[in-house]
């Protein structure tokens, strides 16, 4: 088995505190390769305030990374044979198609500002009947990155340890009311949009094919294989202590509060906090359990359809999208410049990551609360990048 020299382990432990835990208050780092797990470490605060020290069964909020736990347990649909890659989303999702829709710039998910349509689209319509599943999972629906549907669905939820006075579906259901007429910012197939709309669309579908709330088609679909799994609301749900669990970053715009036990992004709160783009909160070891089984072809997924999810299907510039997974990039990754090329994986806008280098056999689960002082002050990607870097020297031939 590959171990980590003492070397590197000091040399690892001087890099975390160039960032943990003035810049990222807290941090776990778990690694594993085909033979078994490599590294398993914690570094600062769980409580900033109290100064409790953070150790690695640390629940994080995932953001982003909850993704390939709903595109995963797609392809799984696939390969029962329940839906196919090339079907139209309206297939399943009957109250999205309709008539032609017009494409404008989109909304910024910072500023919340409308963007302004590419002078080349003006005018121009998507026909959304040719949306298919297979542009959901690689990004290119030509659906909008993001939209503000949690100012459309009602009031923001109150804190985690309280009832909220407007259940789940109807805060579902409200958000898909929302997003069924939204207009597209390009065509089908004219490049990658990355798109947490298309992902809610996903996980919509998923409940439809299963006749299961995602949370419980998530549970049905996944245990069996991965283990322990995602949890959502781990709060006001699962009655988990705040704790546990590392506290993100102030909203003082719509919470009015520190997000802590509940999801961090506005939209998946605003859905109720179960969606197909964010939500899920987990503790690093847990997250690697769904990169194992990926790269020792645990699932319950063909052989081919695997290799096609995390192999490039969609090249747009620097850009390489699988099925559900980026693909490392040439230049720039997050992943760093170390791993194999074949490498992919996925990264959280809260400062989490999973990555599977399938040419050396590794998994790299790297969870951190980056957000915390700011989405403007965010260290993560060069974090990242540092820390596999690391890992790549030491660990790959």
């Amino acid at each position: 088995m590959l171990l980590l020299s003492s070397s590197a382990l000091n040399q690892l432990d001087a890099l975390m505190a160039q960032y943990v835990p003035e810049r990222v208050p807290a941090a776990v780092l778990n690694v594993w390769s085909r033979d078994g797990e490599l590294l398993h470490r914690a570094w600062g605060w769980r409580d900033v305030a109290w100064r409790t020290p953070c150790d690695t069964d640390t629940l994080f909020d995932l953001a982003s990374v909850t993704k390939v736990f709903v595109t995963t347990a797609f392809l799984i649909l696939v390969s029962r044979g329940q839906v196919t890659l090339d079907a139209p989303i309206v297939s399943v999702l009957l109250e999205f198609g309709g008539d032609p829709r017009p494409i404008s710039g989109g909304q910024d998910p910072h500023s919340k500002q409308l963007l302004p349509t590419p002078p080349h689209l003006r005018g121009r319509t998507v026909d959304p009947n040719r949306v298919t599943f297979r542009h959901l999972l690689t990004h290119t629906s030509g659906l909008a990155p993001w939209r503000a549907l949690y100012a459309e669905i009602g009031d923001a939820p109150p804190p985690p340890a309280q009832p909220d006075p407007l259940d789940r579906a109807t805060r579902w259901q409200r958000g898909l009311a929302a997003l069924w007429k939204t207009p597209f910012v390009d065509h089908p197939d004219k490049g990658v949009h990355y798109s947490d709309l298309g992902l809610i669309l996903l996980a919509e579908s998923i409940q439809r094919l299963t006749g299961q709330p995602l949370d419980a088609a998530l549970a049905a679909l996944l245990r069996p294989s991965v283990g322990e799994l995602p949890i959502f609301n781990p709060v006001r749900e699962d009655g988990l202590p705040l704790e546990r669990i590392a506290p993100t970053e102030h909203d003082p715009s719509w919470r009015g509060r520190r997000v802590w036990g509940e999801v961090h992004d506005e939209n998946a709160s605003g859905l109720g906090g179960v969606s197909g783009h964010a939500g899920g909160f987990q503790h690093a070891r847990g997250v690697s359990a769904l990169g194992c089984c990926w790269l020792l072809g645990q699932l319950p997924i063909a052989p081919e359809l695997q290799r096609m999810a995390t192999t490039s299907q969609v090249i747009d510039g620097n850009e390489r999208r699988g099925l559900g997974w980026m693909v490392r990039s040439l230049t720039g990754s997050a992943a760093g410049d170390l791993l194999s090329p074949e490498t992919y994986g996925h990264t959280g806008f809260t400062g989490t990551s999973l990555f599977i280098d399938p040419v050396n056999g590794l998994v790299i689960t790297l969870l951190t609360n980056a957000v915390y002082h700011g989405r403007d002050v965010m260290p993560s990607y060069q974090m990242r990048r540092d820390v596999h870097n690391l890992l790549g020297e030491e660990l790959t031939a």
